[in-house]
């Protein structure tokens, strides 16, 4: 049961990720196209922050377990360095690195978070054998 509790977590987490990369690549190319795409509630920076508290309570106790039951702790450093880039993306991205600058970190930390979660599915069905 555990086991399925934690691949379950680690699974929304990498979907929350691809939901926030996707988010941030996509809406400013639809919205060339289509203006009133930004008037929209999901292309706020609200809806996006709103992943980022999702996903970090979620990818902590993904990531905890995980480490609990395969003891292999490089998969915290994937996850702490996808969150805390996030983390800045979304405070401090637009102001330090500009619009694309900050797209480019969201994706980049939204993709060392997926894989840390991948790592982590491995390592606990690795564990489980």
């Amino acid at each position: 049961m555990e086991n399925f509790k934690n691949t379950y977590l680690d699974r929304a987490a990498i979907t929350i990720s691809i939901v926030c990369a996707a988010q941030c690549i996509l809406l400013p190319v639809a919205a060339l196209t289509i203006p009133s795409l930004y008037l929209l509630p999901f292309s706020e920076e609200a809806f996006h922050n709103a992943l980022l508290y999702i996903v970090m309570p979620i990818s902590f106790l993904a990531l905890f377990l995980g480490c609990k039951k395969h003891k292999s702790y490089d998969v915290v450093f994937y996850g702490a360095l996808g969150l805390f880039t996030l983390i800045v993306s979304s405070v401090w991205g637009h102001d330090l690195f500009g619009e694309v600058g900050e797209i480019v970190s969201t994706v980049l930390g939204s993709s060392v978070l997926a894989f840390g979660h991948i790592q982590n599915q491995k390592k606990c069905k690795d564990s489980c054998h």
